[in-house]
């Protein structure tokens, strides 16, 4: 996959990584392409062998006769399954799902369960719980026991709807959310957020969402971290259960047909370019601007991040000359920045480009505009 000047499609841009599970692998996928990576969990994942919230979920599971056990995740039911081995509860979990009626939401789950040795009686195609929790309603659930593997974080209104109509629910939570290893890093992401010194987000569960922006709010920085969501940061989730909690405060973040960590990547490798990408023609030379980067004569030149912010202001208007007071409204976020800072970046955006510095021309008390035709 490369843009067409032979570059990978992430070359340029800089992208923080927020999960706790596979996020070696989504770092991995996505230096692969070419970007820069900002490692910083918000949440850790709790082994569900040493979680003690899930051993008693799941005695309490085990104390009287289940009617319906509910798999919403492949994962989590291994989890689940793995942890009660290792508390020598194994078979006896397995013969009391083996006497319920067993529910998978959707392909991943089920496979785990046939793979435990089960059969499900009923799961949807797709993986939504809507499905799930529609046809368990369309039983007589009064006074039934229903046990539902949770992972993460519950699906809202999935176990309230069932008490509603009587059943009595136990919820397992498999890989409950922690605070993160390393909240120092979640605080310099928020701040590297603030001053769109990174391109995307990633997030592949809605707790890491929240968690960021209560790092955020606890920096006072809330307000500003979802002002750049809205504008120039992409946020880019696992799926639309996961992108909730930002639609709910008005921010619009893209994701993949299917909730997987390759397509998420490759949503990604689609997204940026499309919105953050300017071809540029000199006369002498084409160029294109992408991200903190810019690829010419089958060379990259990588630009510090307010350089590079700069430089994607002037592209936006090729050839149309920006003032200072333009200038400092779109890149900074201070607004106490004087135009000082405007001429000083504009001197290191000249020395990093090199022998392209005459690219970014002066117009004598104006401001400044790339040296192509608008």
């Amino acid at each position: 996959m490369e843009t067409g000047t032979g570059a990978a499609p992430l070359v340029g841009f800089t992208i923080g990584v927020t999960a706790a599970r596979r996020r070696d692998e989504l770092a991995a996928l996505l230096r692969d392409l070419g970007a820069k990576v900002v490692d910083a969990p918000t949440v850790r994942i709790v082994s569900p062998a040493d979680d003690p919230i899930l051993r008693r979920a799941t005695e309490r599971a085990l104390d009287r006769r289940l009617d319906y056990v509910v798999a919403t995740t492949g994962v989590g039911w291994r989890g689940w399954f793995g942890a009660a081995e290792g508390w020598g509860r194994g078979a006896r979990l397995a013969g009391a799902c083996r006497a319920a009626a067993v529910v998978g939401c959707g392909p991943k789950a089920t496979t785990a369960v046939r793979a435990s040795g089960l059969r499900e009686v009923y799961s949807p195609g797709s993986d939504s719980r809507g499905e799930v929790l529609a046809w368990l309603l369309a039983r007589d659930l009064r006074g039934r026991r229903i046990a539902v593997q949770e992972h993460g974080a519950p699906a809202p209104g999935f176990a309230e709807g069932l008490r509603e109509r009587g059943a009595e629910v136990v919820e397992i939570p498999v890989f409950r959310w922690g605070p993160p290893d390393d909240p120092g890093a979640v605080r310099r992401l928020v701040e590297q957020t603030v001053r769109h010194e990174v391109h995307a987000l990633t997030f592949t569960s809605a707790p890491a969402i929240g968690a960021f922006l209560e790092t955020a709010q606890t920096a006072g920085r809330r307000a500003e971290v979802l002002a750049a969501l809205r504008a120039d940061v992409l946020p880019v989730c696992i799926g639309p259960v996961c992108a909730r909690p930002l639609a709910d405060l008005g921010v619009e973040s893209v994701w993949p047909e299917r909730g997987r960590i390759g397509s998420l990547v490759r949503t990604i490798a689609e997204a940026l370019p499309a919105r953050a990408r300017r071809e540029l023609d000199t006369g002498t030379r084409r160029l294109v601007v992408q991200g903190n980067a810019v690829l010419v004569d089958g060379r990259t030149i990588w630009l510090p991040p307010v350089p590079g912010a700069v430089l994607r202001a002037l592209a936006e208007k090729p050839g149309w000359v920006l003032g200072r007071a333009e200038l400092l409204r779109r890149v900074w976020a201070d607004p106490r920045t004087d135009e000082h800072a405007v001429e000083a970046a504009i001197a290191r955006l000249r020395a990093a480009l090199g022998p392209y510095a005459d690219l970014v021309l002066t117009v004598t008390k104006r401001g400044y505009r790339l040296a192509v035709d608008p």
